[in-house]
């Protein structure tokens, strides 16, 4: 819809309803998820894909030869189009606060790969811009609706390991020595940082779920194996005041693997990618929930806010900063 605000005439975002179909772009091929996230707006009855932007033309091309549809030469002209009411952002790191900030001046919604921001200034801004632009804004932490989480939620809420001491998550991959993780993600202007702000981020958010977001002290160890300019694996260790202890451990060296583990005062529980294991009795693990992605739907069509999803984005982006920290020399606290 066009309306005149002085003597320009201006296009509204269109008000998405409880019934109409997202329309959605990918803005930027750099993330090896830009793929994933725009493979669900094909799939989901809700939304559709209509364009793609990234700022190698040449990379932008390919993936939207790949998902059958156009790429478009300018950012700008991307945004200002009234046949895109939300994107998908899988920028380098570095560009998320300056392309998030212009997507929400543009009135569309945002769904985006982690990290929210590389500061916690920058996310906070980001979520202000979106709360003043009404528009839906999501980060993609999709491990928290897996089935796994929603088991060890249930152990926790009915307190079979007794007091909760210790939490261990651990995440790794061989993107770095296998050769199929591409070389831009050791480039650390654009990534920001190596294994623990790209792939840690899942176990950082995890450790801050089983054991809160209000760690006393931090401390790292990051590792670079292949030589690399940015870590390829890190351990991260927290402390809490009452005493308990949370590891985070992330890593791009190493066969993929996923591992749970919790210690409480009555029982211990482990997960080792396929079987959980709760006082040494095998559990069932529930089926996935509902993932970010068709939550971020759920909220642009309800004009609902993601408060929840937010609020554990701002707490990652403040744990990575306090990480990064620590690993370079300095003993950090979470919450500074």
């Amino acid at each position: 819809m066009l309306v005149r605000v002085g003597q320009e005439v201006q296009e509204v975002p269109r008000q998405v309803g409880a019934d109409d179909t997202v329309r959605v772009a990918v803005v930027g091929a750099w993330h090896v998820h830009a793929v994933d996230y725009a493979r669900r707006a094909l799939e989901h009855p809700g939304t559709e894909l209509v364009a793609l932007w990234d700022d190698d033309p040449a990379r932008g091309a390919a993936l939207a030869a790949e998902l059958g549809v156009p790429a478009t030469a300018e950012l700008e002209g991307l945004l200002a189009r009234a046949d895109v009411d939300a994107v998908t952002i899988t920028t380098a790191t570095r560009d998320h606060h300056d392309v998030m900030l212009r997507a929400a001046a543009a009135g569309k919604h945002v769904f985006t790969e982690k990290l929210l921001a590389p500061t916690v200034v920058e996310a906070e801004a980001i979520i202000a811009a979106a709360d003043a632009a009404g528009i839906a804004l999501a980060v993609s932490l999709p491990r928290l609706y897996h089935g796994p989480t929603r088991a060890v939620d249930g152990v926790l809420a009915a307190g079979t390991l007794g007091r909760l001491t210790y939490a261990r998550v651990r995440l790794a991959h061989d993107g770095a020595v296998a050769g199929w993780l591409p070389e831009r993600f050791f480039d650390r202007a654009a990534a920001i940082g190596g294994a623990l702000t790209d792939l840690g981020c899942h176990p950082v958010y995890l450790v801050q779920r089983f054991l809160g977001a209000d760690a006393d002290t931090v401390t790292a160890t990051y590792g670079s194996f292949t030589g690399r300019a940015v870590e390829d694996h890190a351990v991260v260790t927290l402390g809490y005041a009452d005493g308990r202890i949370g590891v985070i451990e992330a890593g791009f060296v190493s066969a993929g693997e996923y591992a749970i583990e919790l210690h409480g005062t009555e029982a211990s529980l482990h997960y080792d990618g396929t079987t959980l294991r709760v006082a040494g009795a095998e559990r069932d693990v529930p089926p996935d929930g509902e993932d970010a992605f068709a939550q971020w739907v759920g909220h642009i069509r309800a004009g609902t806010r993601a408060d929840d999803n937010l609020a554990r984005a701002v707490a990652l982006t403040r744990l990575v900063v306090a990480a990064n920290a620590a690993a370079a020399g300095a003993r950090a606290h979470a919450l500074a």
